[in-house]
């Protein structure tokens, strides 16, 4: 289990945080507990990640559909270094991930 402490960093560590952040979105929709602990999570490692709610913009849903292969929330867009982009379902797989990169 994660901690819920906020994480600090210095103003230049965040800085580089959110210039990554700038590669990624989270799919999802506000009621989903799914979601809310990913939303938690990025709220707790104080990330900019931009949500993208698939039940008030279709045009989110239809991007999710196209690009992952299904509408299942959560859903974290990484877009690599290399410009392929890889999309993670699952909040406990997302979850791990934020923690590995940015915890």
């Amino acid at each position: 289990m994660f901690s819920s402490t906020p994480i600090e960093r210095s103003a230049e560590a965040q800085a580089d945080i959110d210039s990554a952040c700038r590669h990624l979105a989270l799919y999802h929709f506000m009621n989903c507990p799914f979601c809310q602990r990913v939303r938690s999570q990025i709220q707790r490692l104080a990330l900019p990640i931009e949500l993208r709610d698939t039940q008030r913009d279709p045009r989110h849903r239809q991007d999710l559909m196209e690009g992952g292969g299904r509408t299942m929330v959560p859903c974290l867009r990484i877009e690599k270094a290399d410009g392929s982009v890889e999309w993670m379902y699952e909040s406990a797989d997302i979850n791990r991930y934020l923690e590995r990169r940015f915890g």
